[in-house]
């Protein structure tokens, strides 16, 4: 038996096509509304929707807005009531002024709503494709929540766009589905592109230290997290796993980083809810099969997100405080955006092995004002909570928070916090009692990644040298416990039993300059393990500094004194000084040795048990072993 032809749809969506007017003739007063999201709304349906406007009383409309936005104008507040589920610029104004609702929700679950019934929609105005062979038309750039609305509501009503592209993935509806058909072409709404500004590539910068090759990648909204795209450039077999697809992001595909070769969740495709971009990137997603499309509670799903490996969330804010507490929706009272999906991607990336959830922001506010604050404004509100964050980001560092006390958070904040703010900021956390009555304030501006550098141990083994932070007390603490009696001894010239916390902050809190402190580590699965300890602490008057070295019992002969030594003499020789002096005790063959191939003149003397050493770093000696 045959069943019934292919081209019968034709015939049923010809008999659909009518007029703007005289579709939105179709909405009743009192309906509930949803005019299709971000930059695919239908803006001609929007228009006539507008002009019909005074005749439909106690219309409440359902809004996704990031581009332009239906007519807020005062004059319609009897006929419509807007309800948004992110603030776009137009709508922000008309919920100040209390002509407009805002709805907090995760962005996954908000498909949830409509088709429980808990926010029905009568109608939906959406935009679409024009349909193809077999009648399925494509929600194009914007599938997020509309397709689930569309399938949800009584009525759909639907401008069909030739200037729509057919994007590919659960990005369809058939014509079937649709009640009323406007065919109407027109450009989309597109997104204007700001370049970054310098601060913000600063943050970028920083970001992408933390974004490895083979991660799969979400970039949320705003300039500080669009920022950080360039600089992955030469990742290797990134992933795309994203609400949003950006003329940015999508030049971070064609640079040849993006291969989605080992992600987990739609492997070989860029998944994508809505593109907010040119026209550029609208002609580059059109039928092309290396992005899926899909609604937003599926590719904002926490636990589809974290089905990826080394999943790493991108996310902006607008204030962080000192415990980490995220505020992205609203200053003070006053809502400025909304939920969206950071926090569906927060967690994602939290349970994800190896994920990465990252909030980053630059450390002030355009007028100045620090964006790391000791409280968040009054009537600000948490949209990511201080136990869901683990890296803070601004163009001064990364703050490190997961796992980590309410005084190393604070503490760690304090140091990626402008300069101008961190002394108040410091204030503060003391008397919350956040940190030590006497802590002191950091003495660098900005933590010196450019000091990190990479080694191989004798035996193979990789380990990392860089500079100690402010927030490496515990991580000192364990190495000094556990040096090893002799070495201690040996180091410090006695049996020492205790290291005070002065002690510790003396060792971490340094310039990088005057004053250094080098560790050397090792990582194993998600912990990082310290082995070795250099210091110098340069005089102003001669230019020398004093120089220790400490490496741990396991670890000595295998090169780690050698290699911090070497890398220890090109910094300092970088920075000026002169030379070397030590204090070692006369039966320490080992540092003695180290220090004597070194590859600078050393000069030693025997005083009361001790040697006196000194290497003098003006230039090398001929033909020793070189230092760095």
């Amino acid at each position: 038996m045959k069943g019934p032809s292919p081209s019968r749809w034709k015939e049923r969506y010809l008999t659909k096509i009518m007029s703007a007017d005289q579709a939105v003739r179709l909405i009743q007063r009192g309906d509930r509304i949803f005019v299709g999201a971000a930059y695919g709304m239908p803006q001609h349906l929007v228009r006539a929707l507008n002009t019909a406007g005074e005749g439909l009383l106690d219309t409440e409309v359902y809004l996704l807005t990031l581009g332009s936005d239906p007519d807020e104008a005062p004059r319609l507040a009897d006929s419509f009531r807007h309800n948004s589920f992110f603030i776009g610029k137009s709508t922000r104004e008309a919920i100040a002024a209390g002509r407009a609702d805002y709805t907090p929700v995760f962005l996954f679950e908000v498909p949830s709503l409509f088709r429980s019934g808990r926010l029905a929609i009568d109608v939906a105005l959406i935009q679409v494709s024009p349909p193809d062979a077999h009648g399925n038309c494509s929600f194009g750039i914007s599938v997020d929540i509309t397709r689930p609305a569309a399938l949800s509501a009584r009525t759909v009503i639907a401008q069909v766009n030739r200037n729509m592209p057919r994007t590919l993935g659960d990005s369809f509806i058939h014509v079937d589905h649709i009640d009323a058909v406007v065919e109407h072409d027109e450009a989309l709404l597109t997104a204007a592109a700001r370049a970054p500004d310098e601060v913000e590539r600063e943050v970028g910068r920083n970001v992408a230290k933390l974004v490895e090759d083979e991660c799969c990648l979400q970039i949320g909204v705003g300039e500080a997290p669009a920022a950080t795209l360039p600089f992955l450039e030469s990742r290797r077999d990134l992933g795309v796993h994203t609400e949003v697809l950006s003329d940015a992001l999508l030049r971070l595909v064609e640079s040849g980083a993006v291969s989605n070769a080992y992600k987990r969740v739609r492997p070989g495709a860029s998944l994508v809810s809505f593109c907010a971009g040119s026209e550029a990137t609208y002609r580059h997603v059109d039928d092309n099969p290396l992005f899926a499309f899909a609604s937003c509670d599926f590719v904002n799903d926490p636990f589809v997100i974290g089905q990826n490996d080394r999943m790493t969330a991108v996310n902006g804010a607008l204030e962080v405080d000192l415990t980490g507490q995220v505020c992205a929706d609203s200053l003070g009272y006053s809502f400025y955006s909304g939920i969206g999906g950071q926090v569906d991607f927060i967690r994602g990336a939290a349970r994800s092995r190896g994920g990465k959830p990252i909030i980053c922001l630059r450390s002030l506010t355009r007028s100045g004002h620090s964006r790391i604050v000791a409280r968040l404004m009054e009537g600000a509100g948490v949209v990511t909570t201080r136990g869901d964050v683990h890296y803070v980001v601004t163009e001064y560092g990364i703050a490190h928070l997961y796992g980590r006390s309410i005084r190393e958070r604070a503490l760690a904040l304090i140091e990626i916090a402008h300069p101008d703010h961190r002394a108040e900021l410091l204030s503060a956390a003391k008397a919350r009692h956040y940190v030590y009555l006497d802590q002191g304030l950091p003495r660098r501006a900005a933590y010196p990644d450019e000091l990190e550098r990479h080694i191989s141990l004798v035996d193979g083994t990789l380990a990392l040298i860089r500079p100690l932070r402010l927030t490496d007390d515990t991580l000192i603490k364990d190495f000094l416990y556990h040096a090893g009696e002799h070495s201690i001894q040996q180091r410090f010239l006695g049996a020492k039993r205790s290291f005070s916390r002065w002690e510790r902050d003396d060792i971490a809190n340094v310039d990088y300059d005057n004053h250094v402190a080098l560790a050397v580590t090792v990582q194993s699965a998600e912990a990082e393990r310290m082995i070795g300890l250099g210091q110098w602490h340069r005089d102003a008057e001669s230019g020398w500094a004093e120089i220790g070295l400490l490496v741990r019992d396991e670890w000595q002969r295998r090169g780690v004194g050698a290699r911090l030594l070497g890398y220890m003499i090109r910094l300092a020789r970088e920075r000026g000084i002169k030379g070397f002096t030590a204090e070692v005790s006369g039966n320490n063959r080992p540092v003695l040795y180290l220090f004597h191939q070194c590859g600078y003149p050393v000069r030693t003397r025997l005083d009361e048990g001790a040697y006196q050493v000194e290497i003098e770093l003006g230039a090398a000696q001929p033909g020793t072993g070189a230092a760095g």
